[in-house]
């Protein structure tokens, strides 16, 4: 592969240089150089040789990579007072393709609500017709095959789907039994079947589809979809192993905003700089951004004089308004006949079905399918409105005191909203076909489904901080879990809405019994103890008004800067109902379409 050297780049000059290359960095650059004119360089601190590796390329592993630091940054949390001082590991992906080569596969896009309301909190041009737009150009969607459909009905449509985008997207072929009788019961349950998720209503149960490639059963990602097919274009340059530092800027006279003009890195413990001749786009994730910002001088005067830093832009925002979808899992034991993931757990199992996925057979081709996703209200909690009421009079009382960071009031007055509207999803589900439970160890033999509920919504905020100016330390991540009633309490109730299907057909019938039943599992003290994270930071930089304690404006322009962007979930000012995958793809390719736009008018 034609990938550059450290001799190739160091010391000199690209027309844009791009931080991460990662699931909305490889998307931003190859569309960048579509351009012969201009000259890209992306910087990813990752190694190349994650390319075609098997626990990246070939699907149903998941969690294989989680901690292993060939693949993951492995960034953990500060201990969380309200998860019973547990810490929790945030994986994020390291290396060509960023989190994109190490995530669950599923491709989710939100409701279009959530998206709508990142116009109403001031960014023009950021609504759901604009979505659409920029997530269909990333993907090509396809039907479900003939083999699925004889095994059960889809009513799955791709009306709202893209059909020419680099990223491949399918529903996987396995485990439709217990997606029948999850769908099913959902149904019973009252929950709407929905045949078009992609189509900005999502409120209902629905089967969805992952970014797998039909033609080979690979997992279809930015560095195999965006990157290795243009990775020969002459302009487009990039180089491994490369640990951005910093970001240097020009001197500027008074106010004047600051201009990036070179960027530092350390490769193989030595220190380089390239130099930025029109702009940067820092798309290092919801942890990393931050982080660099901070390091470059940009963030709270007081983080970053603590870290030895030099202040160069004073912004309140960066590393604040941190959302974090959480989750609980609730394995269940499958009766004899039905097939799980958990087979794989047996060696001489998993060497046939890795023969069999050679063939495009076998079920190293499972995916993640069945999801639903629905209002508070929809869990029959007796108590939802005075939840909501008492969440509403503590935002009041906090408001008019001059109790809430600047912004987060307009933020929680439309969560509050949401709340309030049975066809927005505050509650999630998704169907884990394997049993997923870190506290305690599967029965051996047996085939387990797992129930995992997720808070789509949180009205807790947490921070991301650097400590140090060392780049190589990483940043302190407190995510503030639980730090609102109101997060604990819709997972209770989520959680008694799953206990409560062994009430209802056909999962009463369609399964022998929960793994844990001798645990109450729907106190307050089993939630805060068993609570995960689904690795969906969003909020560190959030596109707000400057005084709203926003960092990037709807250009995705940094406040203070004249040519630094960033493109990640770390833009987002609150949080989605969805797995942001999709969402990353669509922040990469709507960025390069801002920059040549605002370029070509130079």
């Amino acid at each position: 592969m034609p990938f550059a050297t450290v001799e190739d780049v160091a010391q000199r000059s690209f027309d844009y240089v791009v931080i991460g290359g990662g699931t909305a960095g490889l998307p931003a650059a190859v569309r960048l150089s579509e351009d012969p004119s201009v000259s890209i360089l992306v910087l990813e601190a990752g190694h190349v040789d994650i390319l075609g590796d098997f626990k990246i390329d070939v699907p149903a592993q998941f969690g294989h990579t989680l901690g292993d630091p060939r693949y993951d940054w492995a960034f953990m949390t500060v201990q969380q007072k309200n998860l019973n001082d547990n810490q929790v590991l945030w994986s994020r992906g390291k290396g060509l393709g960023g989190t994109s080569a190490m995530n669950f596969y599923y491709w989710s896009k939100p409701p279009a609500a959530d998206i709508d309301s990142f116009e109403k909190l001031g960014n023009p041009g950021w609504n759901w017709a604009e979505y659409k737009k920029y997530s269909n150009k990333s993907e090509s969607v396809h039907l479900p095959a003939k083999e699925q459909t004889d095994l059960y009905p889809h009513i799955f449509t791709d009306e709202s789907c893209g059909k020419s985008g680099p990223i491949q997207v399918v529903i996987p072929p396995h485990l439709h039994k217990e997606d029948l009788v999850f769908q099913e019961t959902m149904v019973n349950k009252g929950l709407k079947l929905i045949n078009d998720p992609y189509s900005g209503n999502i409120t209902g149960t629905w089967i969805g589809a992952s970014n797998l490639d039909p033609r080979t059963w690979k997992r279809s990602y930015a560095a195999t979809a965006y990157l290795l097919p243009n990775i020969h274009r002459p302009n487009l340059n990039v180089l491994t192993s490369a640990l951005v530092s910093r970001i240097l800027f020009k001197e500027a006279k008074g106010n004047e905003d600051r201009t990036a003009e070179t960027v530092a890195f350390i490769y193989d413990g030595k220190a380089y700089i390239v130099n930025v001749k029109k702009e940067v786009i820092l798309s290092a994730g919801g942890i990393k951004s931050p982080h660099i910002l901070e390091l470059s001088g940009i963030g709270q005067p007081e983080v970053i004089s603590k870290i030895g830093v030099d202040v160069v832009v004073d912004l309140p925002g960066v590393g604040e308004n941190v959302q974090e979808h959480t989750l609980v899992s609730l394995p269940f034991e499958l009766p004899p006949g039905h097939e799980s993931l958990d087979l794989l757990l047996d060696p001489s199992y998993a060497a046939k079905a890795k023969e069999l996925h050679a063939l495009g057979q076998g079920l190293y081709r499972t995916g993640i399918a069945s999801v639903a996703f629905f209002p508070l209200s929809a869990t029959q909690y007796e108590g939802t409105s005075s939840l909501i009421d008492t969440l509403e009079a503590d935002v009041d009382a906090k408001g008019q005191a001059g109790n809430l960071p600047p912004g987060l009031e307009e933020q929680l007055r439309l969560q509050i909203a949401a709340l309030r509207d049975d066809t927005i999803p505050d509650c999630e589900v998704i169907l884990f076909p394997a049993y997923y439970f870190p506290n305690a160890p599967p029965e051996k033999g047996k085939c387990y489904v797992t129930p995992i509920v997720c808070l789509n919504h949180p009205i807790s905020r947490g921070t991301i901080h650097a400590e140090s100016k060392d780049p190589t330390v990483p940043p302190v991540c407190d995510p503030h879990y639980f730090e609102s009633d109101v997060d604990l309490e819709i997972m209770v109730q989520m959680v008694k809405f799953i206990r409560g299907l062994k009430e209802v057909e056909p999962w009463k019938s369609g399964m022998v019994k929960e793994a844990f039943p001798l645990s109450n599992r729907d106190s307050d003290d089993d939630i805060r103890g068993e609570s995960g994270t689904i690795f969906h930071t969003a909020g560190s930089c959030s596109m707000l008004p400057r005084d709203k304690r926003g960092v990037v404006d709807p250009k995705l322009k940094v406040y203070g800067t004249t040519n630094l962007r960033i493109a990640d979930i770390s833009i987002l000012p609150l949080q989605i109902a969805a797995h942001t995958q999709a969402t990353a793809y669509m922040i990469g390719e709507k960025v390069a379409d801002i920059v040549k736009a605002e370029n070509a008018e130079i």
